[in-house]
């Protein structure tokens, strides 16, 4: 684990670039990585910790590390995020940096998908860790489609939709922040984008 602000001079032993995927709620970033791993299980996504509670069938360590705020603050004083933001002014989430620094030194296909507070901590720090990154924006077809997802899925009050979409309107507008766009109304179609870009970036056989 890189402890004290360090620097792991081995960051960059692998080829890919580390791959920061970000979007909108509701944009189906999990969606089209589902698919991807459906397709291509070699890859790699991070697993991210959370201080907000599990959703009905969420499973600790697979879908988010849950801890409570204390455990969260405790482990972000140690240097062991990658990055840590408060979204949706709800919940602290934060990206575990020595799982992301073994895969990439192994050359696996690694994704990050985080929101815009953490992509944009991400880029601050890629100087300080060595590490290369591609930043990907999987967007909406419109902004009156993310707002029928939001409100299909059905995982949030009307309270946390309000914020959400609030949120929504501001990460999409930072989409020239990122190198690539990929527009998510087929599905199938983002994965095999999101493919084409770890092919390039990983050298794996498409």
């Amino acid at each position: 684990m890189v402890e004290n602000g360090e620097k792991d001079d081995g960051m960059k032993s692998g080829k890919g670039r580390l791959i920061v995927l970000t979007g909108p709620t509701a944009a189906g970033k999990g969606t089209v990585e589902a698919n991807l791993l459906s397709k291509h299980p070699e890859v790699w996504v991070s697993v991210s910790a959370t201080t907000r509670d599990p959703r009905p069938g969420e499973i600790d360590g697979k879908n988010y590390w849950f801890m409570d705020e204390q455990e969260f603050r405790s482990k972000e004083a140690r240097n062991w995020f990658l990055e840590t933001a408060v979204v949706h002014g709800m919940a602290h989430y934060g990206t575990p940096l020595q799982p992301v620094c073994d895969h990439l030194k192994a050359n696996i296909p690694t994704i990050l998908e985080i929101d815009l507070q953490g992509a944009r901590r991400v880029k601050q720090r890629a100087s300080e860790l060595n590490l290369e990154i591609v930043s990907v924006f999987i967007a909406p077809p419109s902004y009156d489609e993310l707002v029928k997802r939001l409100i299909g899925r059905g995982t949030e009050n009307e309270e946390q939709r309000k914020k959400r979409l609030e949120t929504a309107k501001v990460e999409m507008a930072a989409e020239s922040e990122f190198d690539v766009t990929i527009i998510n109304d087929s599905v199938d179609r983002a994965a095999d984008e999101l493919w084409n870009v770890i092919v390039q970036e990983y050298g794996v056989g498409a």
